[in-house]
């Protein structure tokens, strides 16, 4: 079983200190996997729902065969490998900012993601997504301008809740635009977030998008007895 508590990995990082941790829950008799930024937790192995949803939804919304797919943020990974999931994806590209993220992967530390890291449809990229999302250059360094068939975002909290200010951007009318370049005609663009429905990124997306739609996903809370929710947000060009 190990021990009750142990930090796998470390590191300052420019918006702020990550931290990937392991714990035993003797109530649930689990191994529970946890990233941290300061004091903030970002996510838990113990609700991957709506992150797999993410991957579900954003990919049932296409048709045919050698799906090119970007994840933005990689995290426990829980959407990169329901993508990998897809027999219909040709190739995923992981946009992620922090090197040590994909290492953890790398290295192995996250038993539930085994085979990510090594699936040759996977390329790592150690990118800004955000930054990436406003070039004309696109997610892929390789191939400059390159489009996909599919953009999947979990990064920050919520389009009203960023981990950085420059982040806010990226959820405005212009900002969406310049994510959308990057997709295939028809392609699709799908967000995670931890708030409700928002009515106003709701309008924001339909000023760029030909249609869209806020998907309530719900899902047991083992901590509380009772039930959590996220939404994710698919829109399609």
């Amino acid at each position: 079983m190990g021990a009750r508590f142990q930090e796998l990995a470390w590191r300052q990082t420019p918006i702020g200190e990550i931290s990937l941790r392991r714990r035993r829950d003797p109530s649930l008799d689990t191994d529970v996997y946890e990233v941290k930024l300061d004091d903030a937790f970002l996510m838990s192995s113990l609700f991957p729902v709506a992150e797999i949803e993410l991957a579900r939804l954003g990919l049932a919304e296409l048709t045919g065969a050698g799906l090119d797919v970007v994840v933005g943020g990689l995290g426990l990974g829980f959407t990169a490998r329901t993508v990998l999931a897809e027999p219909r994806v040709g190739s995923m590209v992981v946009v992620e900012a922090i090197e040590d993220v994909i290492d953890w992967h790398r290295r192995g530390l996250l038993p539930f993601a085994a085979g990510l890291a090594t699936d040759p449809r996977t390329r790592f990229v150690r990118a800004d997504f955000f930054a990436a999302a406003e070039s004309d250059a696109g997610f892929d360094p390789d191939s400059p301008g390159r489009r996909f068939h599919a953009v999947l975002l979990d990064v920050d909290h919520s389009p009203r809740h960023v981990l950085h200010p420059d982040h806010a951007r990226c959820y405005t009318p212009a900002g969406l635009r310049r994510l959308a370049a990057h997709l295939h005609p028809d392609g699709v663009f799908a967000l995670w977030s931890d708030d409700p429905p928002d009515e106003e990124f709701g309008t924001a997306l339909a000023e760029v998008f030909a249609t869209w739609q806020a998907r309530v996903v719900r899902f047991p809370n083992p901590l509380t007895g009772g039930e959590s929710a996220n939404t994710v947000y698919v829109a399609r060009r």
